[in-house]
């Protein structure tokens, strides 16, 4: 009954938010993510190689197929404690008058019901992004062509990655760089990072040729200025190990980077939180109810031996729309929408962003 009524309370945010500002196809991203991410109308927790995640991956193909799309399927084995189970990453390509080729990436796995987690913003939150993203470039002309990946298993190892890049999957020849989206929305603010400048460790990918280049992120950010202002995406200030914009290679995006290419990475958090590891950014926000203490003045723990929650809303069981609606109410929805609308904008410019 408890999650009857949460499903129920997200679709009475959702109609009314869609009454006030929706276009269609703010409505379709967002009623995306709720068919995805909640646990009674929708999919709900997807751990990587689990009968779930495989729904998933059908439930994505659906979706492109419906919108038109020929979508190509390409499964992979992993193992994980000695036991060894399947995903599969997923791919569309949407034709530009180019072949060069922009690679957009979200994984559709999560950790589970971790805590109560169910994958929210990580990563509902970038696969609702690319679901948007086919819809509102159907029919477009680009001057380079898009290729849309929904990559399996993440959570344990980027494997959906490493396989697509690593295994050849499908050929990279054409490619000049990959975006990935990972937790773009609940944190307090929306960054865009490259790769850092120090070479992520790449001995699983064939011939490494490491590549940080920061020309996909900084034609992103322009992008994100022209469109929001005082509202745009930032790269976050250098903090202890992280120069100014520059992320690790927790995500899908480091075996690109390990391959040679440039990426970006969209995500939001807030790397001013002095938080459990520092100023690390993984998915963080200032408000009090994620927090059993916090205080302003220093931006972290009332008391940092005592706090259990460290504003951390991935991996958690903040994770879930009930939740997240609740503390954020249309938040999400604009941050969804930003991301979108940037990526959007930005691909149908491609060749003048970089």
């Amino acid at each position: 009954m408890k999650s009857l009524i949460s499903s129920l309370f997200i679709l009475l945010i959702s109609s009314t938010a869609f009454a006030k500002d929706s276009t269609p196809t703010e409505s379709f991203a967002w009623q995306k993510l709720v068919e995805l991410t909640d646990e009674t109308i929708g999919i709900g927790a997807r751990p990587a190689g689990s009968d779930k995640e495989k729904e998933t991956a059908a439930w994505i193909k659906e979706q492109w197929q419906t919108l038109g799309y020929t979508v190509n399927e390409f499964p992979f084995e992993f193992t994980l404690r000695k036991k060894s189970f399947t995903s599969s990453n997923l791919s569309m390509v949407i034709k530009g008058q180019s072949d060069k080729t922009i690679i957009i990436g979200a994984h559709y796995d999560s950790t589970g019901e971790k805590q109560g987690s169910l994958g929210t913003t990580d990563n509902g939150s970038g696969v609702a992004a690319i679901l948007a993203l086919a819809k509102r470039l159907k029919g477009q002309t680009l001057p380079y062509t898009i290729k849309l990946i929904a990559f399996g298993a993440e959570e344990y190892g980027l494997q959906g990655s490493k396989a697509y890049v690593g295994k050849q999957q499908e050929s990279l020849e054409n490619v000049i760089g990959m975006i990935n989206l990972d937790t773009i929305i609940g944190g307090d603010k929306l960054y865009i990072h490259n790769a850092h400048e120090k070479s992520y460790k790449c001995n699983a990918v064939e011939n490494p040729k490491y590549n940080s280049s920061s020309v996909l992120r900084d034609g992103l950010l322009t992008t994100s200025k022209a469109l929001f202002a005082d509202h745009s995406h930032m790269l976050h200030p250098a903090y202890d190990g992280y120069p100014e914009g520059q992320t690790g290679s927790w995500s899908d995006h480091a075996p690109f980077a390990c391959s040679g290419m440039p990426i970006a990475y969209l995500e939001a958090t807030n790397f001013a939180i002095n938080g459990h590891s520092g100023n690390d950014g993984y998915s963080q926000t200032t408000h009090s109810d994620v927090w059993s203490c916090y205080k302003e003045d220093g931006k972290t723990a009332c008391d940092r031996d005592s706090e259990k929650k460290w504003g951390m809303i991935w991996h958690t069981e903040f994770d879930r729309l009930d939740k997240l609606t609740t503390l954020f109410k249309n938040k999400l929805k604009h941050q969804l929408i930003q991301n979108v609308d940037v990526l959007e904008t930005f691909v149908k410019q491609a060749d003048k962003n970089i």
